[in-house]
């Protein structure tokens, strides 16, 4: 009979061992992903851009990059959430009491003035 001792070490064993495969194949699986998100840099650098166009022409609006939506505020009040989304539909809608303006592409100063004014 095994003594409970080597019960144990072949118990640790087996772990280690499985959490050794698991590490190996999440790195290859972060590598995998790692060429997904370079498909979809097009969106961030799309939120790069509308924001350059935001701190350039809008100069008294304050504008935070998130992950994927950029939050526009005016004097500490929150105006608008920004997304650049193709999945969703173009347009606007509510989260709360904050207006969230989606675009398919990276809008115009005319696009960004007009919907600025509607959601003020």
């Amino acid at each position: 009979m095994i003594d409970g001792i080597w019960w144990l070490v072949i118990l640790f064993a087996v772990i280690a061992a499985l959490w050794f495969v698991a590490k190996s194949r999440g790195a290859k699986a972060g590598e995998k992903h790692g060429g997904i998100k370079s498909k979809n840099a097009t969106p961030n650098d799309a939120l790069q851009k509308t924001s350059a166009i935001l701190k350039q022409h809008f100069a008294d609006y304050r504008v935070t990059r998130k992950a994927n939506h950029l939050l526009v505020s005016k004097q500490d009040k929150k105006i608008a959430m920004i997304t650049i989304d193709k999945k969703i539909a173009e347009g606007q809608r509510r989260l709360g009491d904050v207006p969230v303006i989606n675009y398919h592409h990276i809008p115009s100063r005319a696009q960004l003035t007009a919907n600025l004014q509607d959601a003020e």
